[in-house]
């Protein structure tokens, strides 16, 4: 099951800088396995840009990440704060799983 956590419009002028001239929406998801016996819980981001005419959609998910479900809201909350991006997840989780 797919739940929606959260979105944001990332920074405009961090955008700008970069030479991006069009919106990009993030967008947060929990997941939950529902096939376990047990509590499974994951994360989603889905990546929308805005090209004039043209929708791009880029998608990643982590689907067992932890048992835990105040955990995986403390991970989205982190991953939207940062607005850490589909191509990032892995990375991001792996250094979070340092601490």
């Amino acid at each position: 099951m797919k739940t929606f956590f959260g979105g944001v419009f990332m920074n405009k002028d961090e955008l700008r800088r970069e030479g991006i001239l069009y919106p990009i929406k993030l967008e947060y998801y929990k997941i939950k396995d529902l096939k376990s016996k047990n509590d499974i819980f994951g994360v989603e981001i889905v990546k929308t840009e805005y090209l004039n005419e043209e929708v791009k959609v880029e998608r990643a998910s982590i689907d067992k990440l932890t048992n835990d479900e105040n955990i995986e809201n403390s991970i989205l909350s982190i991953l939207k704060r940062n607005e850490v991006t589909p191509i990032s997840l892995k990375d991001v989780i792996q250094d979070l799983a340092k601490c």
